[in-house]
């Protein structure tokens, strides 16, 4: 197909690039970020073309979407550091980046967009959901239909439908809530038994899947009990379809999505069971992930509506559990002591002599939104890109122009 759209230059500073010559214009009056026509707003991020003028705002737009604006640099933070990261990032210095967003002290102060990025279209998100689907199980217990004591049940005790096996029960007992969000449930499958389940589509098909998934899957000990990555957020998504009125798609929506104002975005259902997907397929824009880090850092308020329990919100960006530097996630020299929350990520970013504790949701290819709580900073982007080591990419490019 064929897109039409217009780059509508810049404000404060603006970063020209035909991918390998960037000139600064500095034009205060023009003010609007890459966007695509309202013809071709339902394109995929495959078909929408590179851009050939990188869009850099010190100064973002309000756009009345309740995310509250700034300047970069008027109450902190260092204009000309991140403005030339910025030009290493529109000649893809660093890799494919698609957008970069920072929030500093409550309020949006950086704003830009390279390569596939626009402010309009809904960014592919892959694990980054995980953090979705956790805080919808967090605005659950805010309206009553679970509680925090809840977190410690087995999984059994929420799926009604299901009769086990004696066996299979004994696993499915061992399986709380808190387990599934911590990625410590202790099933355990591995990729040929994993393709014996996919071809049994019958048997997915709403809580049928957890049984099924359950008889293939070794018994569950303490043991097998430690952190893996995998079906704790599928999990979470069966509890919370059996716990709300209506469906969890339609609570997502309508308690969440709604209410942060998240209208243009994608949230894909599974076909075999049905339900939304829990751990990837979502597609939200840059500015919709900065709101789902400001209702985090704000402590589960959204505009002062306690959308989420204030400690759910506080455990969850905890590390509860460590999972080690053996293999930290797009870390390197500066990135240390990894751990988990509920779906979210933990780690230690060092800047001299001093370390902050990062807090993040992340997708493969690089969709990231970093809580650094000490520094009131939020940072959110989005790339195409899995060969970045984008956690030292900030400490070594972000940070230092904050502390």
């Amino acid at each position: 197909m064929t897109l039409k759209y217009t780059v509508k230059s810049v404000l404060t500073i603006a970063v020209l690039l035909s991918y390998n010559t960037a000139t600064a214009v500095a034009n205060a009056k023009a003010h609007h970020a890459p966007e695509v026509s309202k013809a071709d707003a339902h394109i995929t991020y495959t078909e929408v073309p590179y851009l050939t003028t990188a869009f850099i705002d010190t100064s973002p737009k309000d756009r009345k979407d309740g995310i509250p604006v700034g300047k970069l640099g008027h109450y902190g933070g260092n204009t000309h550091m991140i403005t030339q990261f910025a030009k290493e990032l529109s000649s893809y210095k660093h890799g494919h980046y698609d957008s970069l967003l920072i929030a500093h002290q409550g309020k949006l102060v950086f704003e830009s967009y390279y390569a596939k990025g626009r402010v309009n279209l809904p960014h592919y998100q892959a694990s980054v959901t995980k953090t979705y689907t956790g805080l919808a199980l967090g605005r659950a217990i805010q309206l009553g239909h679970l509680s925090m004591d809840d977190l410690d049940k087995p999984i059994s005790s929420f799926l009604k439908e299901l009769n086990f096996d004696e066996s299979v029960k004994q696993s499915a007992d061992k399986v709380t809530l808190r387990h599934a969000l911590t990625m410590t449930s202790g099933i355990r499958t591995n990729s040929e038994q994993r393709a014996k389940i996919d071809k049994l589509p019958n048997q997915l098909m709403g809580q049928k899947e957890i049984k099924t998934i359950l008889e293939h899957s070794p018994p569950v000990t303490a043991e097998t009990q430690t952190f893996k990555y995998g079906y704790g957020p599928l999990l979470v998504m069966h509890v919370l379809e059996a716990v709300v009125p209506g469906s969890a798609k339609n609570f997502i929506k309508k308690e969440l999505l709604d209410k942060m104002g998240i209208q243009n975005y994608q949230w894909r259902t599974n076909g075999a069971s049905g339900l939304p997907e829990a751990g990837w397929r979502t597609s939200m824009t840059s500015r919709d992930m900065i709101k789902w880090g400001m209702l985090t850092m704000n402590k589960g308020k959204w505009r002062g509506e306690q959308l989420i329990p204030e400690k759910f919100i506080a455990d969850g960006t905890s590390r509860l559990v460590i999972t080690g530097d053996d293999e930290v996630h797009w870390g390197g020299q500066d990135v240390s002591n990894q751990g988990y929350g509920y779906l979210w990520w933990g780690v230690d970013l060092k800047v001299g002599d001093k370390h902050y504790l990062g807090t993040s949701a992340q997708g493969g290819n690089g969709q990231i939104i970093m809580i650094i709580e000490e520094l009131d900073l939020l940072i959110v982007h989005t790339a195409n890109d899995n060969n970045i080591p984008f956690k030292q990419v900030i400490a070594e490019k972000i940070l230092p122009a904050f502390t």
